[in-house]
């Protein structure tokens, strides 16, 4: 079970995609640990927080479709280290801006970035997938993951022991940018194959989703809506729902995001062995099993079980639904896959603001509820993608 991820490290060029996704992970991860910080810093309460984070998921949402044209001109590989370091960069000034308005463009371009090196990550692991008959998506995704706990725990650690924020940030972004530096040579390589189909391809323009693609994108917002729930709600659940103990309503999401990374970095070899689709409804059906049970037998510490099961189901949902629409035909490098994570990113940012407005008409727990039937339809419906 484990030789997919022997092989992953062994194979030069996999491990270089993986650097790439873990330090984007970080970045992340970095960032969230120091959002108390900037609440405090510039005296925000919830409701402005909330607005000025805005900024970052607009970045996100609106990069997205001209992150096409930039792999067009650029190449996926060049676009992915030249995006990287811009995000590095930008995810520093947040920490040295000296007002609210200056705040919120370095969020919204850090957004930005972080959507193009997204497409362009996943576009070079979906190109190395094909050219040399492998699969890396899902490990690489884990690598994502795991980065991303790293980055927060590290920058949380940080903090706690006074190191100043910006400096912090600043020195993770000058880790990056020396990462970017290193690993150029191995990645820019794997464009050379690619330059002459993406000149055939010259004409062609970011188009209207095609049914294909329309299947991976509702699919893709149910994955999400579910990400975006657990990411925004699991504390919430477990402190008003379950009553759990003031120091245990993170335990929710960490057994969530643990079993989701562990699921991705076995991922791989699951995919190889039973297929993408039957990997994805298992998934589904997997998610739900942990939704409905959170909403029906919220109880401590069965409750943990619940979310673990939630995150075990939806971790293979994104690189499965990422590779396949990289592959769509008919759509340009990167066009598919740009197109889906503009929709998937409304989903995981839009998500929880639905989940809201459901929880204040009825409660939480139907709101939950409501999320694992999607996940249901999400199972029911997995078939309909082709094998990645």
């Amino acid at each position: 079970m484990i030789g997919h991820l022997i092989s992953y490290a062994r194979h030069r060029t996999s491990r270089t995609i993986g650097l790439v996704f873990a330090a984007q992970g970080v970045l992340f991860g970095t960032w969230a640990a120091m959002i108390p910080f900037v609440k405090h810093k510039f005296g925000l309460d919830e409701a402005e927080l909330g607005l000025l984070l805005l900024s970052l998921q607009g970045g996100v949402l609106i990069m997205n479709p001209f992150s096409v044209p930039i792999l067009h001109r650029l190449g996926a590989p060049a676009a992915a280290l030249l995006s990287l370091a811009v995000t590095a960069a930008f995810f520093t000034l947040p920490m040295l801006a000296p007002n609210v308005f200056l705040l919120g463009i370095a969020l919204f371009m850090a957004g930005a970035g972080f959507a193009t090196v997204n497409v362009a990550i996943n576009t070079c692991a979906s190109m190395l997938e094909i050219r040399d008959q492998i699969r890396i998506m899902s490990t690489s995704h884990g690598l994502w993951s795991a980065g991303a706990m790293t980055g927060s725990a590290l920058g949380s650690t940080a903090i706690g022991f006074g190191i100043v924020p910006s400096l912090w940030s600043a020195a993770i972004a000058v880790l990056v940018l020396l990462l970017v530096l290193l690993i150029k040579t191995d990645l820019l390589p794997l464009e050379s194959r690619q330059k002459e189909e993406r000149r055939t391809q010259g004409g062609q323009k970011f188009t209207w989703p095609s049914s294909a693609l329309w299947i991976i994108i509702l699919l893709s917002l149910c994955t999400n809506i579910t990400e975006g729930t657990m990411a925004d709600w699991s504390a919430v659940f477990l402190r008003d729902v379950v009553h759990s103990e003031e120091y245990a309503v993170g335990w929710g999401f960490s057994a969530y995001a643990f079993c989701m990374a562990a699921g991705r970095f076995f991922g791989d070899g699951l995919i190889a062995n039973f297929g993408a689709p039957k990997m994805l409804r298992a998934g589904g059906a997997i998610a739900a099993a942990g939704l409905l049970l959170l909403a029906f037998f919220p109880v401590m510490p069965l409750a943990l079980f619940w979310f673990a099961l939630v995150g075990a189901g939806v971790s293979l949902g994104a690189p499965i639904l990422y590779a396949a629409a990289s592959k769509v035909p008919g759509m340009a490098e990167g066009a598919g896959l740009a197109t889906m994570n503009t929709f998937a990113m409304v989903g995981f940012f839009g998500g929880p603001v639905l989940i809201g407005f459901i929880a204040k008409a009825w409660n939480l727990p139907m709101a939950f509820a409501l999320i694992g039937v999607a996940a249901i339809w999400w199972s029911w419906n997995a078939l309909s993608v082709k094998n990645s």
